[in-house]
């Protein structure tokens, strides 16, 4: 039996080869460092999603704003740029890099607390 599609909405196995995702070691370092954000009371909620260009783990403060943060898998960027990246509320890229691991440690960091 063949699957069809309606016309506008692609078949799901067609639609589930065009999406990146992140795999089972990516999820369990961006979970560590989410972890500790929320333990820090940084971070109340998180979303995951999958598009056909990049996969996105937003991080937020409360579930009713934006992402505060917003971790990024982009493929297409792997020889460029480095294929994850960390951007903040505004979209301003805070980290960029070919490792996963080090483009969180910016997580790792005290950069967010306030100066008085």
């Amino acid at each position: 039996m063949t699957q069809t599609s309606q016309p506008g909405f692609p078949s799901s196995s067609a639609a589930a080869t065009r999406q990146v995702w992140f795999d089972r070691r990516e999820l369990e370092l961006i979970l560590w460092a989410y972890g500790k954000l929320v333990s820090a009371g940084e971070c109340r909620d998180y979303a995951i999603g999958a598009h056909a260009d990049h996969a996105a783990f937003c991080m937020y403060r409360r579930a009713s704003e934006a992402p505060t943060w917003i971790v990024e898998k982009r493929p297409d960027l792997a020889r460029k740029q480095g294929a994850y990246s960390v951007t903040n509320a505004t979209g301003q890229v805070l980290k960029r890099g070919h490792e996963l691991a080090q483009v969180l440690k910016i997580f790792d960091k005290n950069r967010f607390n306030i100066v008085d």
